[in-house]
C-alpha cells in the first residue's frame, strides 16, 4: 500500500484553520428588516422563529440589534398602511420603507439596502400592475398572464427613485420584470442618483421555499401564482439568460434566489460573470431548519454555519440570511 500521499496531515487542528480554503465573515451577511406601518408593537413571525415585524417608530433599534452582532447591511421589506391594486403606497414619499429608511440612514451607520417590488404594496399579491380585465380572477379561473410587465415598469421606476431620496444606499428589484434593471438604472440616473448601485435579483426561481416570507411579509398572491414571471426550477441555462440581460442592463451585484437548492446557479453565475453574486437564504430554507432543530434532529448553529458555508463555497460574495445575527457573534 502507497501512503505516500496522505491528506489527513492537513487536517490536524492548528493547521486546519492555515489551510481551510472558504471564510465565512459577519461582513459577508445581509440581514432581513420587517418593518410594518400597521403595527404599534413588534409581531413575532410563527414561521420564522426569532425574527418579527417591527412598527416603523422602533426601525431604528431594530437594526441597532442588528449592527450589534458585526452584520453591517440590511435588506428592508415593508408592509404598508394600506393596499390598492396599483400598489401606490409602493413609492408614497411617506410610504413604510421610506420613512423606515430615513430613519435607519439618520440614527445608523448600517448600510441600508431596499427591496423595490409591488407584491407586498398590491391587494391582489402580484409583483406588478395587471392586465386589464384581470382584477380578481380566482385560482380556478386563472389567466395565461396576470402581470402586465411593460406597465409595471413605470411604478418600479417610481419605487427606486423613492427609495433614493429617503436614503436608500442600493436597490434591489425582486419582481423578475423583463427590463426592470435597465429601467431602474435609467431613473435614477435621470434624477441624479447614479451613484446608487442595482443588486438585481437576476434569478429568482418560482419557488416552495418562499412559504414563511410570504407569512411575515403578507405579500402571498390573491389567485393564482407567479410562475409566468418568476423562472422554472428546471432551468439552470435560463438563469444565465436572464443574469446576461441584467448585466448588460448595468446591474451592479446578481442576486440568485433561494440558495441551498440552487448552488449550481450559484456556481455558473461566479464562473460566468465577474460581478459580485448574492445569494438569498430564504424563510424557507431558515425555517425547515429551525423546524429539525426544535425536535432535536439538527445542532441548529452547526448545521446552519455548514449550510451558509456551502453557499459561500459555491461562489457567493454576499448572502442574504435570516441566520445572519445568529450566527455573526461566533464568526
Amino acid at each position: 500500500m502507497d501512503l505516500t500521499h496522505r491528506p489527513r496531515r492537513l487536517r490536524r487542528d492548528r493547521i486546519r484553520g492555515l489551510v481551510s480554503e472558504t471564510t465565512l465573515e459577519p461582513t459577508d451577511l445581509v440581514a432581513p428588516v420587517f418593518v410594518d406601518a400597521t403595527a404599534d408593537a413588534r409581531v413575532p413571525i410563527e414561521s420564522m422563529p426569532g425574527h418579527e415585524r417591527v412598527p416603523i417608530e422602533e426601525s431604528v433599534a431594530r437594526v441597532e440589534e442588528v449592527l450589534a452582532t458585526g452584520v453591517e447591511a440590511v435588506i428592508l421589506f415593508g408592509i404598508p398602511e394600506s393596499k390598492d391594486p396599483e400598489g401606490s403606497r409602493a413609492w408614497a414619499d411617506d410610504g413604510v420603507i421610506q420613512e423606515a429608511t430615513r430613519r435607519i440612514t439618520d440614527g445608523t451607520d448600517a448600510y441600508v439596502i431596499t427591496d423595490a417590488c409591488l407584491c407586498e404594496y398590491t391587494d391582489h399579491g402580484h409583483c406588478g400592475h395587471l392586465e386589464a380585465g384581470l382584477e380578481g380572477r380566482s385560482h380556478e379561473h386563472e389567466p395565461t398572464t396576470t402581470v402586465d410587465n411593460d406597465a409595471t415598469l413605470d411604478a418600479l421606476e417610481r419605487i427606486a427613485v423613492s427609495h433614493a431620496a429617503a436614503g436608500a444606499d442600493m436597490i434591489a428589484p425582486s419582481g423578475m420584470m423583463d427590463g426592470q434593471v435597465g429601467a431602474i438604472r435609467g431613473a435614477l440616473d435621470r434624477e441624479g442618483f447614479s451613484d446608487i448601485p442595482v443588486m438585481s435579483y437576476a434569478a429568482k426561481y418560482e419557488s416552495a421555499f418562499y412559504g414563511p416570507f410570504r407569512d411575515a411579509a403578507d405579500g402571498a398572491p390573491a389567485f393564482g401564482d407567479r410562475r409566468h414571471y418568476q423562472m422554472d426550477p428546471a432551468n439552470a441555462r435560463e438563469a444565465l439568460r436572464e443574469v446576461r440581460l441584467d448585466v448588460e442592463q448595468g446591474a451592479d451585484a446578481l442576486i440568485v434566489k433561494p440558495a441551498l437548492p440552487y448552488l449550481d446557479v450559484v456556481g455558473a453565475i461566479r464562473r460566468e460573470f465577474d460581478h459580485p453574486v448574492v445569494a438569498y437564504n430564504v424563510s424557507g430554507e431558515y425555517a425547515m431548519l429551525q423546524a429539525a432543530a426544535e425536535k432535536g434532529w439538527l445542532d441548529l448553529d452547526a448545521v446552519a454555519h455548514e449550510s451558509l458555508l456551502s453557499i459561500k463555497r459555491a461562489g457567493a460574495d454576499l448572502i442574504i440570511t435570516y441566520f445572519a445575527e445568529e450566527l455573526a457573534p461566533g464568526l
